[in-house]
């Protein structure tokens, strides 16, 4: 089973902790410490174990760190979670946007006579550390590595996951192990490379065609591997983990145990390929000199699905969708005021629940109704678990983790009569979401070059949002998969077989939150008829299929051409969904999806 521990911190918890750190950090001879959200595999999700910001400062969301010095303790956040961090960190600590303040320049400011500032080298990257080192030049601050002090003061710190490996079947694959490993294996030999190490446990469990309980929500074993450049694999993963699946291995792949890691490095021989984004810090400093630079063989074979992968996804989204559908029709039958947001929660992964193939839902789900939905992230808690009320939006953001794909889908409903503004908003993030949709464009393009026209629409209303379009998505793996985006940030070309999100949104904070996903898969686009096509062009295929709020929609505002993508897709759902749902939900469905 996944591990049920979990980290949770009230704000009043924090100013003790951040004491008793302080104490520690005068011990040490350091004039501050990072607390990143992040651990030795560098993976976005963290163990209860690792999950030391969030225990330290009360702050949950899956990005961000904290710098902490003797009299001044900075939480850095991005967009998605500025609102969310003032409601659980004490005022001890001070929110810091970010990456508009970098902590380069914050260090700087709060440390103007200089100093010494430790770090975890098993939970930073050398090129966070390239990073921050380069924007502290000119200055008398530096870096130290450092045991983990949090880990001194932490009494009760759950322990390492150790949940069982299992065999991902080939039918959902779609190709061996023995295949993959041989097949990246000749690309370390064409770069010249004895070996790489493969830090991110979703890379080392698609390589190996195996999937874990280590992360809840995320089907990952948490480990490290080495892959040779003659195919063979050295997985320093518990044994006690491995017990179902050592058959699968097979004899090219042998078990070693985690903490045997670093003397293994010191042994090893040839240049090692390490990915500087991704690679602790304390491993590169093992390999010296036998380090090489370059990207995981893993990360983009794993993203670019083969035709099993893509085929297992969209089963999982028709699946899903009824799911989905039945949730819509039944909150559409509460009357507002009825309903609380735990109760939304509950009932949809109910329904999840329902599919034998479902392993966990893939995130915790988002329902934020009112001004919770202005929350990019929000997790309803018991304090504050709001009813939907006449006139709200419900942003409710949800997946589920089948066996044969992994879903994420997020739509705006509204209770009640929606006002005149919240429509046009909705309206506006509706026709950005249908034009990245229906987009062709060359081959070559990456997603810096084409997200911006998800935001089009809101700029022309001076409105944007703080989160990136979309985000790439595993194969029953990690929600959040890279290294393709829909994001200003991302050089990656997009490639057929990626599967994105599609997820432009708009949060007005303390009122309501729109956001509206469905999940993309990249693939070859077809001729235009009639057309003289003189470039290799990508389109998108839909997976996700579930309506979206006519009610929310101002027609008037929508172009024509949206407006016949819109019909479009609801026939689709309603031709393919409508067979899988219940007699009420088909007739709710119907009236969904009839033309605009």
């Amino acid at each position: 089973m996944f591990q049920s521990f979990e980290v949770t911190a009230r704000p009043e918890q924090g100013p003790p902790r951040l004491a008793a750190l302080r104490a520690e950090m005068r011990r040490a001879g350091l004039d501050g410490f990072l607390v990143p959200r992040a651990d030795a595999h560098q993976g976005e999700y963290v163990a209860a174990r690792d999950d030391r910001l969030a225990w330290l400062t009360g702050f949950t969301g899956s990005a961000g760190f904290c710098a902490v010095l003797q009299e001044a303790a900075g939480v850095f956040i991005d967009g998605r979670y500025r609102t969310q961090v003032k409601a659980q960190v004490a005022q001890e600590f001070t929110p810091v946007p970010w990456p508009e303040v970098s902590l380069a320049d914050w260090l700087k400011d709060q440390l103007h006579q200089g100093g010494v500032v430790g770090f975890d080298p098993w939970l930073h990257t050398p090129g966070q550390l390239a990073k921050i080192e380069e924007g502290l030049q000119g200055s008398d601050i530096t870096l130290k590595r450092s045991e983990n002090l949090v880990d001194r003061i932490w009494a009760d710190q759950p322990p390492a996951p150790m949940g069982e490996a299992q065999v991902h079947p080939i039918a959902f694959a779609g190709e061996s192990h023995d295949d993959k490993r041989k097949r990246l294996a000749e690309t370390l030999r064409e770069a010249g490379q004895k070996a790489a190490l493969i830090t991110l446990p979703d890379s080392h469990n698609w390589l190996l065609n195996i999937r874990g309980q280590d992360i809840p929500r995320n089907p990952v074993a948490h480990g490290f591997a080495v892959l040779h450049d003659d195919g063979r694999v050295d997985l320093f993963m518990s044994a006690a983990k491995l017990a179902e699946v050592q058959g699968h291995l097979g004899e090219e792949v042998t078990q070693l145990e985690p903490d045997t890691l670093p003397d293994y490095l010191e042994q090893l021989e040839g240049l090692v390929r390490l990915d500087q984004q991704t690679a602790p810090v304390a491993l590169a400093d093992i390999l010296g000199e036998r380090a090489v630079w370059g990207e995981d063989p893993c990360a983009l074979p794993k993203a670019c699905k083969n035709d099993a992968e893509i085929a297992g996804a969209a089963e999982a989204h028709l699946r899903d969708g009824a799911a989905v559908v039945e949730q819509l029709a039944w909150l559409d039958a509460q009357p507002p005021g009825s309903l609380t947001e735990t109760q939304v929660v509950q009932h949809l992964e109910e329904l999840r629940r329902r599919d034998e193939s479902l392993r966990d839902i893939s995130f915790e789900t988002i329902a934020g109704t009112g001004p919770n939905g202005a929350i990019m992230h929000y997790r309803v808690t018991e304090e504050t678990d709001s009813v939907l009320q006449d006139g709200h939006l419900l942003v409710l953001d949800s997946g589920g983790q089948y066996l044969d794909g992994t879903t994420d889908i997020t739509r705006t409903v509204a209770i009640g009569t929606p006002s005149p503004e919240a429509r046009a908003a909705f309206t506006r993030v509706l026709s950005g979401m249908i034009a990245m949709s229906r987009l062709r464009w060359p081959k070559g393009l990456a997603g810096r070059d084409i997200e911006m026209l998800g935001r089009l629409p809101l700029w022309m209303a001076g409105q944007d949002f703080d989160h990136g379009l979309g985000h790439g998505v595993g194969a029953y793996l990690s929600v959040h998969e890279g290294p393709q985006r829909l994001s200003r940030m991302s050089m990656v070309p997009l490639q057929p077989g990626m599967i994105l999100s599609n997820e432009p949104g708009y949060y007005r904070e303390g009122s309501f939150g729109i956001r509206i996903e469905n999940l993309l898969v990249v693939q070859e686009a077809p001729e235009v008829p009639g057309g003289d096509a003189h470039r290799e062009m990508l389109n998108w295929r839909t997976l996700t299929l579930a309506p979206i709020d006519r009610r929310l929609i101002d027609v008037a505002s929508l172009a024509p051409e949206a407006r016949d993508w819109l019909n479009a897709y609801h026939r689709d759902v309603a031709e393919k969904i409508g067979p899988r749902v219940s007699p009420a939900a088909k007739l709710w469905l119907d009236a969904a999806t009839a033309p605009l």
